[in-house]
């Protein structure tokens, strides 16, 4: 109960703080809430928006879930998914297949990208001991900086971005579209829910799943009941890269058909980690918790033209978010520490 209390009441009070934000700097914030909330619901544009912004949320929150679950901890959700988001474009690109191979082998390949960014800082943990944040962290600037080498060196088009992925490559959905306005809201959102289910049975209804949850929890333990810590560690890894690489993918394929030359982060991968914190690290709780991150993104557009009040207000409130979530799992701990000396 606690995983959704706690959760909740970081966000009432974060909207609380933001709301006593802008009275401070002159808004009305029952009008910019207002524009807020109708910049997420208010048409079938603004909704299909919202969750076509869910879909590589949900992938990235999942992506570090699923290290966490398993005691790690990926801070490279982010090159993962770049890394992942060229791989399936370049598929998209290159190969003439129909649309019932071509689509599966890109998805594929932006999985199998982000698992091998991965694979790497998993060994380097299991084999050598190297802390998974250090080198996951260096790994984000290796990809960004290397995609774009790749981009410019042998796929660069007028517009400094690559060619447009072949429509049997492409997620994009002109039904979708249609009853959403015209938003850009594509297929990959199933992908999105099949990814959450693929989480939670691996996690809890898998062999391979409980010895991944028990090498996270006590690796001595672990290797005392003969499990392979090591494997079990770039295992969790490459499952957490891959995640993230098709959350590339559903960039790739569904949302922009084609890769630029990125002067900096997408911050999807970043905001994933945000995302498994208010989600508490479940797979329903990452889905609830990318609708919310999703909406603020959408809502805050319309706030800003609605209601006058900044789109950094938006950043603010996110912020707080995280904050207080962070708090409750301190608060969580004292209380658990206090029980324990009661006892």
């Amino acid at each position: 109960m606690d995983h959704i209390i706690f959760p909740l009441l970081a966000v009432l009070i974060a909207l609380t703080i933001g709301a006593i934000i802008m009275l401070l700097s002159g808004y009305n914030p029952v009008r910019g809430y207002t524009a807020l909330f109708v910049g997420v619901v208010g048409d079938t544009y603004f909704i299909g928006e919202t969750i076509r912004t869910m879909i590589p949320l949900v992938l990235a929150g999942l992506a570090v879930a699923f290290a966490y679950r398993t005691g790690l901890f990926n801070i490279g959700v982010e090159g993962q998914l770049i890394v992942g988001w060229l791989a399936s474009v370049f598929v998209g690109i290159t190969f003439d297949l129909p649309s019932f191979l071509h689509l599966p082998l890109a998805i594929g390949a932006g999985a199998f990208a982000g698992a091998l960014w991965g694979f790497i800082p998993g060994l380097l943990k299991a084999k050598l001991h190297v802390h998974e944040v250090i080198v996951t962290i260096m790994m984000n600037y290796i990809a960004l900086h290397v995609v774009n080498y790749l981009i410019r060196t042998f796929l660069l088009q007028p517009g400094e971005r690559t060619d447009i992925v072949k429509p049997s490559a492409s997620l994009a959905s002109p039904f979708l579209q249609s009853l959403t306005d015209f938003s850009r809201l594509h297929y990959g959102f199933i992908l999105a829910i099949i990814a959450c289910i693929i989480m939670w049975f691996t996690l809890w209804k898998t062999t391979t799943g409980f010895e991944l949850r028990a090498v996270g929890l006590n690796e001595h333990a672990s290797r005392y009941a003969g499990m392979n810590v090591g494997g079990n560690i770039v295992l969790s890894m490459v499952i957490s890269g891959a995640f993230a690489g098709v959350g590339g993918a559903m960039e790739g394929l569904g949302t922009y058909q084609y890769m630029t030359i990125m002067s900096g982060f997408t911050g999807v991968g970043f905001d994933g980690i945000a995302v498994a914190l208010l989600g508490a690290n479940t797979a329903i709780g990452v889905a609830l918790a990318s609708a919310l991150f999703g909406g603020l993104q959408i809502g805050s557009l319309n706030m800003q033209s609605q209601a006058g009040v900044p789109t950094e207000l938006v950043d603010i409130v996110i912020a707080l978010i995280i904050f207080f979530v962070a708090s409750s799992y301190l608060v969580r701990w004292l209380i658990t520490r206090i029980k324990k000396e009661g006892v």
